[in-house]
């Protein structure tokens, strides 16, 4: 149990049982499920924590209250995670009342069975609740990344409660030696990339707000330079440029494509590129790639035809960055094929659904095995992307 200000705890937990995250990302260093409860006149809990959780949360809410009772359960978010606990809580607190959008009672009803109309207290946008010497303003966030979604936000102690928002993969008793930003960034373009625009939204009703301190549902507590963590997600959910460089995906079958690429990467580096970042899509972690793509306005797609198609493991990649929204980037190709190469026109015609690219006038098409007219075409593929 940790002191957020002389009001407010942490009482969520740490999971180092996990292998994947929501069924796809790998967390080496875990994950955290953050709740909180303010010690006001009145006593609000900020939501629960995993199933696997709920009693470790239980003690820790108890050992927070130190004999008091809460009044409210605030329900941020009703993704599993975060609201396995929601059952126990009722049945443990029978006096205390929820607090959640319409739309997160509906789904609490078809989680558990149950709506608790009898001590619900539904909220919108704007609505407030009184606590004592603090209320708590509510602001939804559809869509980032459920549809029930809110935050909440305390004047007192200028504190945004902001669900999935602002969160990173990682136990908190984990040192993460990357610091914040990469798994943040791994973490917003895997789950919550796709929603940009209401990303963008609810960043324009943050800065309204007098924020000292992010509470997510997800990673760190953040209590210093806001700015930084802010400016990120603005880049982020506008599709913006973070890291000059280049970033380089490709798949290789026998290893020619893969000699191309390690040629691309030193004829970049040697024109002068800031950072060259290369990814096997075979053999590397997915998320990390798709967060490259975002992450960089310049990227080379590299893979061999297969099945009159494209090897499956770009197939999927390309497939996770149009169901993204991806946008706005500057691409060129790379395509190996020994008797039919067909890999750069089916790329580009999957990458047709994405605004706002261009792509290079070379492509370099290798017939099986790099040669000196390849090696003359890479250089003038490395030269127009960096133009």
């Amino acid at each position: 149990m940790t002191n957020i200000t002389n009001d407010i705890r942490y009482i969520g937990v740490n999971d180092h049982e996990i292998d994947l995250f929501e069924g796809m990302y790998i967390v080496p260093n875990g994950m955290a499920y953050n709740s909180y409860v303010i010690l006001d006149e009145k006593v609000a809990v900020m939501d629960t924590a995993d199933r696997n959780f709920v009693s470790e949360w239980l003690e820790n809410l108890s050992g927070a209250l130190e004999g008091r009772r809460p009044d409210f359960l605030v329900v941020h978010h009703m993704e599993p995670d975060h609201s396995a606990g929601i059952v126990a809580f009722a049945e443990e607190y029978p006096e205390a009342k929820i607090v959640a959008t319409a739309k997160a009672f509906t789904m609490m009803k078809n989680f558990t069975g149950k709506d608790y109309a009898d001590r619900a207290v539904v909220v919108k946008e704007g609505d407030t609740l009184d606590l004592g010497s603090r209320k708590l303003t509510f602001v939804t966030a559809p869509m980032v990344h459920w549809p029930e979604v809110m935050m909440s936000y305390d004047s007192k102690d200028k504190i945004l409660f902001s669900a999935d928002a602002f969160g990173k993969f990682g136990a908190l008793d984990m040192e993460d030696e990357e610091g914040w930003a990469c798994e943040a960034r791994r973490y917003y373009f895997g789950i919550v990339g796709k929603y940009g625009p209401q990303v963008q939204a609810v960043l324009k009703k943050a800065a309204a707000l007098d924020i000292q301190i992010i509470c997510p549902l997800h990673g760190p507590v953040l209590n210093e330079n806001l700015p930084y963590y802010l400016d990120l997600y603005n880049t982020w959910s506008s599709y913006g440029v973070e890291t000059e460089g280049v970033a380089v995906f490709y798949t290789s079958v026998y290893g020619n494509t893969k000699k191309a690429v390690a040629l691309l990467e030193k004829k970049l580096q040697e024109k002068g590129c800031p950072k060259v970042a290369v990814t096997d899509l075979a053999r590397d972690d997915m998320a990390e790639a798709v967060e490259d793509a975002f992450r960089y306005g310049r990227i080379i797609l590299a893979t061999t035809t297969y099945n009159a198609g494209i090897f499956p493991f770009m197939r999927e990649f390309i497939e996770h960055l149009t169901e993204r929204g991806y946008k706005g980037r500057k691409v060129g190709f790379i395509e190996n094929g020994s008797w039919a190469p067909m890999a750069a026109k089916v790329m580009k015609t999957m990458l047709d659904p994405c605004k706002d690219m261009t792509y290079t006038d070379t492509t370099v098409t290798i017939l099986s095995a790099v040669n000196e007219e390849n090696e003359a075409g890479i250089d003038r593929l490395a030269a127009e992307i960096l133009a």
